[in-house]
């Protein structure tokens, strides 16, 4: 049977070839789409825990996703916040998308420090002035820019002083009191990190937080728990998002399989006729198109999986900013959802060729 079923394929190549493209592309849709995400996410999950910051203090009403945080809360909150158990460094902040939805961030610089350590510089230094900005390497890489570089953002023009590693909080940092005045948000923040003495009184910071009078409505979350939020489930729209792209990716699998299947099987009439009257059961010729359909799907899934870490690898290199991941379980996921989908359309065409009448199909030109 095996010997055989290579044969079928292999006498039509261009059909075989489109079939194991059609898994591919459905594949490879699902792994990248799935994988931008996943690493978009984690790409900001790990620059948020890399500012060293122990809980996340936002203003009421505010998301977790900084870039759709406004700055409304005077920055003298950092004082009161000081006060409590615990707290070792507040650090007011605001953050800011920008037109090319990226994120600036506006910091103190030396209180930014006091959280996360100090800042190693793979080039240049810190802030010299008010239209300063410091970049990290990918954002360097992206854009192409170097120390003495003018960037813009927020309609205003910035010269690049510094490049740091990334992974540290936003991938572009310029002074507090620059971003508040271009955001006119002058004296207020829309975000404090906060550290605490020890990484294990964070969650006592947090009630301590939300315990204080006028706080109680207060975004208020700790590490530990907003990385536990930061994913695809966790974030509606995403979520819907993904569902429907890999129902579009299933329907294109399934409705390419099925018509290769199905003129496979009109093509081959004689040929199951043949088979029948030597004895071949319906049970066989079943088994027959369901073995070429795993044929084709099994292609499929190892050349979209290989397209999808070139395509990958591509993105990475021209676009240094985005981040794609892929994990073993949603390539898993993906596979079996491409030989799910194929199966099922090669079903009906396998049952229109198990039902076929030997003498019939012997007379069939």
């Amino acid at each position: 049977m095996n010997k055989m079923i290579i044969s079928n394929l292999a006498y039509r190549p261009l059909r075989s070839l489109i079939s194991v493209f059609a898994v591919a592309i459905e594949v490879t849709l699902i792994l990248l789409i799935v994988g931008f995400a996943l690493g978009t996410l984690n790409d900001n999950r790990t620059r948020t825990k890399g500012t060293g910051a122990d809980v996340l203090v936002r203003p009421p009403g505010s998301s977790n996703f900084a870039a759709f945080s406004s700055a409304p809360v005077s920055v003298k909150l950092a004082d009161i916040l000081r006060g409590m158990p615990h707290v070792a460094v507040v650090v007011p902040a605001v953050v800011q998308a920008t037109n090319k939805i990226e994120l600036i961030n506006g910091v103190d610089l030396a209180q930014f420090e006091e959280l996360g350590g100090p800042i190693h510089f793979l080039a240049g230094g810190p802030f010299r002035g008010p239209d300063d900005i410091i970049v990290d390497e990918y954002y360097a890489a992206a854009n192409k820019v170097h120390i003495g570089d003018t960037v813009s953002a927020l309609e205003h023009s910035f010269r690049v002083c510094g490049i740091v590693p990334q992974g540290r909080g936003s991938r572009t940092f310029v002074q507090l009191s620059t971003l508040q005045d271009l955001t006119g948000a002058e004296g207020k923040a829309s975000l404090f990190y906060v550290k605490a003495d020890d990484p294990a009184n964070a969650d006592a910071v947090v009630q301590e937080v939300k315990s204080y009078p006028g706080l109680e409505n207060y975004n208020v979350m700790s590490m530990e728990d907003w990385l536990s939020v930061m994913t695809p489930k966790n974030i509606p729209m995403l979520a819907k998002f993904i569902d429907v792209v890999i129902g579009i990716a299933t329907v294109i699998g399934f409705l390419v399989i099925f018509q290769a299947m199905y003129t496979a099987v009109m093509e081959r009439t004689r040929e199951i006729g043949i088979l029948k009257s030597l004895g071949a059961s319906k049970t066989y010729i079943v088994r027959v198109i369901l073995r070429e359909t795993l044929v084709l799907a099994v292609a499929g899934i190892i050349a979209g999986t290989l397209l999808s870490f070139i395509a990958a690898y591509i993105i990475r290199a021209r676009i240094p900013t985005t981040q794609v991941q892929f994990t073993l379980s949603w390539i898993l996921t993906a596979a079996g959802i491409a030989i799910v989908g194929a199966m099922i359309g090669a079903l009906y065409p396998a049952y229109k060729a198990a039902q076929k009448d030997p003498v019939d199909a012997l007379a069939y030109e």
